[in-house]
């Protein structure tokens, strides 16, 4: 049987694994995604200096996921044809300004704007360096992009642990301290933008990565919304943790807001161990089985946390964010096998989605919230692992590769 998809794995391993450039743009994720997860982490805060309801608080998240989102896949496909190797550090200048202006906001309308601006940062960001990833990959596609996305979840978690200690104590105007962050991530992707635009085999790699799938268009395309599906059930789920998290142990368990920082730090944490897991298992067993034991495996978890103690909560939130975590290198990799050649166009859709999908949540869990109550979103929550039955649908690619 013909290999459904036709790539040339032997000469990109040849060129091995670029690890410092792997490295600078892990690092460049983890301050990009740290900038961007200090505005959940801020939101009691916010809450309370703007008398702010759980409706507002979901539109402030709903503006950085939906700005996040929307320009990925336009700017995935525009760098596929023409490659912009600074405007990794171009972009990490909106989040800057997002930064500064979310110190200084006086009213709800300039926090939204500054949301918008950190959205349109990563929307930057996110493609072309999940691109650099590849490029540096050497052939392991998998463990490069888990090494990019842990330094994400790795920001991720952080941003929660420093709003805790830096901005809860010090006020709204502490946040320009993290501007440091961004000026950093800005002379790191200038260091990766160079190196980017020196590689001279750049044009080649590219010509010789568009190969032609023999799976059918028409099974592609269910594939591909087959992936969709997933991610939605995954981030939408995460947007319940990710945003209101902190409001359901004070509510519930009546702990202190930096207690609760600390579970959403745990959580958070979690999540970054589990990623780095995902890549390589998913290069050596298959990436269908990892995305298979990541979405479904975690059902019985988050169906147990809404009745669980405070104790078992953090535990179930820690196994759940491990679990959970694993999926998206895999996913983000298997879309690129089967359309292969548009890693930029590929990457940012992903990307862009799970934002969008983020954004999303958190605004209909928002409202859902207010007509309810926080107890009872995460009761619903629970059920979404369950559209991990769908990987059933997703054709083994290694198999067919091998056959």
């Amino acid at each position: 049987m013909a290999s459904a998809i036709n790539t040339v794995p032997g000469r990109k391993m040849s060129e091995g694994t670029v690890y410092p450039i792997l490295f600078a743009i892990s690092i460049s994720h983890l301050l990009n995604d740290m900038i961007q997860s200090l505005l959940p982490a801020i939101y009691p805060i916010l809450k309370a200096t703007y008398s702010l309801d759980f409706g507002k608080i979901g539109l402030i998240t709903l503006t950085l996921q939906v700005t996040a989102s929307l320009l990925q896949p336009v700017v995935g496909l525009f760098t596929d044809r023409n490659p912009k190797p600074y405007s990794l550090p171009f972009g990490m200048c909106f989040s800057l300004a997002g930064l500064v202006l979310l110190a200084r906001a006086p009213n709800f309308a300039s926090i939204l704007f500054a949301a918008a601006m950190v959205g349109i940062g990563s929307s930057v960001f996110h493609p072309e360096s999940s691109r650099v990833a590849r490029m540096a990959s050497g052939g392991q596609h998998g463990l490069a992009q888990s090494l990019f996305q842990v330094g994400g979840n790795a920001g991720q978690a952080l941003g929660p642990l420093l709003a805790a200690f830096i901005v809860i104590p010090g006020g709204q105007s502490s946040i320009l301290w993290f501007t440091l962050a961004a000026l950093l991530a800005i002379t790191l992707l200038t260091h990766v933008g160079r190196w980017y635009k020196e590689r001279q085999s750049l044009k080649k790699a590219r010509k010789a990565a568009v190969a032609q799938s023999e799976l059918s268009n028409r099974r592609v395309a269910w594939s591909l919304a087959v992936l969709v599906a997933l991610v939605f059930s995954k981030h939408f789920y995460l947007a319940s943790i990710n945003s209101y998290y902190t409001f359901y142990l004070i509510n519930k368990f009546h702990v202190s807001v930096q207690n609760a920082e600390m579970h959403l730090f745990v959580f958070l944490g979690a999540v970054a161990v589990g990623t780095i897991v995902g890549g390589p298992l998913g290069d050596r067993i298959g990436r269908k089985y990892v995305i298979w034991g990541s979405i479904l495996g975690v059902l019985p978890f988050t169906l147990a946390m809404p009745y669980a103690n405070l104790f078992w909560t953090g535990v179930l939130s820690v196994i759940i964010g491990l679990i959970l975590a694993s999926a998206f290198s895999a996913i983000v990799v298997y879309a690129q096998e089967l359309v292969p050649g548009k890693v930029g166009m590929v990457s940012g859709m992903f990307f862009g989605f799970a934002f969008g999908v983020g954004g999303l949540g958190a605004a209909v869990l928002g409202q859902l919230a207010d007509r309810t109550s926080i107890e009872f979103v995460y009761r619903v929550c629970a059920f979404l692992p369950a559209i991990g039955i769908l990987t059933a649908f997703l054709p083994n690619l290694e198999r067919q590769k091998a056959a």
